[in-house]
């Protein structure tokens, strides 16, 4: 990767952006758009611009009705849950729209990895084949050689039939050299969001390390030299006008994909949640219309992108999401360090208030009754389908041909172990109905043949 000025590069051109939000358009504009938007090769920053402009309700439908499209021919009826593991609360920044300001009074934890196993083996207990980390910033509680051991000790932790077979990680930017640790010790996804691409506002939320923005923006950059080439970036939708973040994300997107030969492999879509010690009076609250139209733009303009949605957000905006864009979703999740073990619903020491508070089992059997199929599956990253050849697949479409089986065969090893009677007896109609779908017979007939292995006993088997 060539050495990149990025002060110089301007990569947030904020001037252009700010033009495009301005841009007027016609029904028979918009049209078109959406065509070429069903094309799946992306879209420009004009047309997701004109995109977010939209008003009218009649229009709305169509964007839906074309990111549905998108989602479905790309990533089908898939989708991947997973669930967040907070190691550490301490942290030496001080940002307004975060729990774990310094400001925050409340008690800092930093859990052992006797704690850091108690909290997978719970996780495992519900069914969770994939965490993401998370971890404050802090020079001294959460060293890289921390992050090492958790992952270590998350690997080496079975519970029974369980066991976590993907570890993503959220760690603050650093160094070349940590980012090469980290891919040795095995990661998935290295993700880290800008927050917000607003400079004037990245300025006014951020106080300590990370008020540096060229920091945050060149971090997947230093992670992709490193050799970690899964790459997951995000904005927190509410610290500035969304159509700007959205335009801005897209942005990122298309440079990654220029300069590193590989774009995000996710997106993230987090909206601003208050919690202890936090409650901005935010000026630019995004909608429920708004949150669902930016997750449809963003679907259309990134097809290839995988799309997550965290449980900040309400079970009823959640469906929604899912069937115009959102591939990849949190479930029963705590967002304090060892919440997995308390009782309740919310702690002073979570990052941030949650709407979606059901146990995995539940999410589950709704999404199956949705007619969608949950996926527990890792294979990819296992067989080194990631990177540009990942993207690849995506691109093309092609992905579907490994994903929907072995999603197949990880949700049938989930209603084995794990699921109540309920969601196994809808589960099982799901899989009977997205097994006969599959049309290589070399592939069906594998996949048949794994499905019985699972029932048998055998697991982790993916092609």
């Amino acid at each position: 990767m060539p050495k990149l000025n990025f002060k110089k590069l301007n990569i947030i051109d904020a001037g252009k952006i700010q033009k495009l939000m301005t841009a007027q358009t016609s029904p028979e504009e918009i049209k078109d758009i959406l065509a070429k938007g069903e094309g799946m090769k992306g879209l420009d920053l004009s047309d997701c611009a004109k995109l977010l402009a939209i008003e009218d309700q009649e229009l709305l439908a169509r964007l839906w009705q074309s990111a549905k499209k998108v989602k479905l021919a790309i990533y089908g009826p898939r989708l991947v849950l997973f669930a967040p593991l907070y190691c550490s609360n301490f942290c030496i920044n001080d940002c307004e729209y975060c729990a774990f300001h310094v400001r925050n009074p409340a008690r800092r934890k930093k859990l052992s990895l006797a704690e850091i196993k108690e909290q997978v083996e719970i996780l495992e207990a519900m069914g969770h084949k994939r965490l993401l980390l998370e971890f404050g910033e802090h020079p001294k509680e959460n060293t890289i050689d921390y992050a090492i051991e958790v992952i270590k000790t998350i690997y080496a932790t079975k519970n029974g039939r369980g066991e976590i077979r993907r570890v993503n990680v959220n760690l603050a930017a650093t160094t070349v050299e940590n980012y090469r640790r980290l891919k040795e010790a095995g990661i998935g996804t290295y993700q880290l969001f800008q927050e917000t691409y607003h400079r004037p506002t990245y300025k006014k939320m951020h106080h300590g390390p990370k008020a540096d923005y060229e920091r945050q923006l060149k971090a997947v950059f230093n992670a992709f030299t490193a050799g970690i080439d899964d790459l997951g970036i995000g904005a927190l939708f509410g610290l500035y006008d969304y159509r700007f973040e959205v335009l801005s994300l897209v942005r990122h997107a298309k440079f990654m994909d220029k300069v590193l030969g590989v774009g995000p492999h996710t997106i993230s879509v987090p909206r601003f949640q208050s919690a202890h010690s936090v409650n901005l009076a935010l000026k630019y609250r995004v909608s429920d219309r708004d949150f669902l139209k930016l997750i449809a733009v963003l679907r259309l303009a990134v097809p290839y992108t995988g799309m997550i949605i965290s449980t900040r957000e309400r079970p009823d905006i959640r469906r929604q999401a899912f069937a115009i864009g959102v591939s990849q979703a949190s479930a029963a999740s705590k967002t304090e360090p060892g919440g997995y073990k308390k009782a309740g619903r919310q702690a002073v020491e979570a990052q941030f208030n949650l709407n979606d508070h059901r146990s995995l089992d539940e999410v589950v059997r709704d999404i199956c009754r949705l007619g969608y199929l949950p996926s527990f599956c890792t294979a990819c990253y296992r067989l080194g389908r990631t990177g540009d050849r990942f993207m690849r697949l995506a691109k093309s479409g092609k992905i579907q041909e490994t994903c929907q089986p072995n999603a197949l065969v990880t949700f049938k090893e989930y209603l084995e172990d794990y699921a109540s009677a309920e969601t196994r007896r809808i589960g099982e109609k799901i899989i009977s109905d997205h097994a006969t779908k599959i049309e290589n017979l070399k592939i069906r007939q594998k996949l048949e043949s794994d499905l019985k292995k699972v029932e048998q006993g055998k697991r982790d088997l993916y092609i």
